[in-house]
């Protein structure tokens, strides 16, 4: 029995809510279970599962939502011009709810964990605040360049973002937390109700999705110029 929402937005919001409940449940439920096995999985394999959830929401929802799974995402197509502004409420809305359940659930299986795998400056918060813009900046870059208008789809897409989130949350993951999402550090914060700091984490990746974009036409512009450069992956 198939689920027919009768508006074809519907599907995307609905393809949205489940990847990021997706993102958050693993990713997060990662971290806290590595606390509670005292050390089973390891940063390490923290990292790898931000990275290989993102890679398979990417393959199993890329063609209908384009997978965004992140605010700022959504954001920096709209600002690039790829995505429609009607729908980013939705988006956002879907993205919202999707982690918010995600951490209400990993509250009900472990009750005694504190931060429910939020993110927490190890440092002070300016020094986390850049992280975060950097971060999300090359992850913005990576995303436009391998994406086809507002979606995230094919082979080139899901081993490249799912890359990159690995590799930003294996490096700087100690320090920052290498959220890179607004709405995957907000649910966990708003379940477990450690707010402290939260403002880094929904404003940072904004700001950073933004200079993405800006770097991407940077490149996108300098390639105009030089068409027999070379092609790119994307194409």
């Amino acid at each position: 029995m198939g689920c027919d929402f009768g508006d074809p937005r519907m599907n995307k919001f609905f393809a949205e809510f489940f990847g990021t409940f997706a993102l958050v449940f693993a990713g997060t439920g990662a971290i806290v279970i590595n606390q509670v096995s005292h050390g089973a999985i390891s940063h390490v394999g923290i990292a790898l599962t931000f990275g290989l959830i993102v890679l398979a929401m990417i393959y199993t929802v890329g063609d209908i939502s384009g997978a965004h799974l992140n605010p700022a995402v959504t954001l920096g197509f709209w600002v690039a011009g790829r995505f429609p502004g009607k729908s980013i409420l939705g988006y956002v809305v879907s993205q919202t709810v999707g982690a918010v359940l995600a951490s209400g659930i990993l509250r009900w299986l472990f009750p005694g964990n504190q931060f429910l795998g939020g993110t927490q400056p190890a440092g002070s918060a300016s020094q986390s605040f850049v992280l975060e813009v950097m971060l999300t900046a090359m992850l913005m870059f990576v995303i436009l360049n391998v994406s086809t208008g507002a979606k995230e789809k094919g082979i080139t897409a899901g081993i490249a973002v799912g890359a990159v989130i690995a590799l930003e949350a294996m490096f700087a993951g100690p320090i920052c937390g290498a959220s890179m999402n607004p709405v995957r550090s907000l649910a966990p914060a708003l379940v477990s109700g450690h707010l402290e700091n939260l403002w880094i984490y929904l404003v940072a990746p904004c700001v950073g999705a933004l200079a993405g974009l800006g770097a991407f036409r940077c490149v996108r512009m300098e390639r105009a110029e030089e068409p027999n450069h070379g092609s790119s992956l994307s194409e």
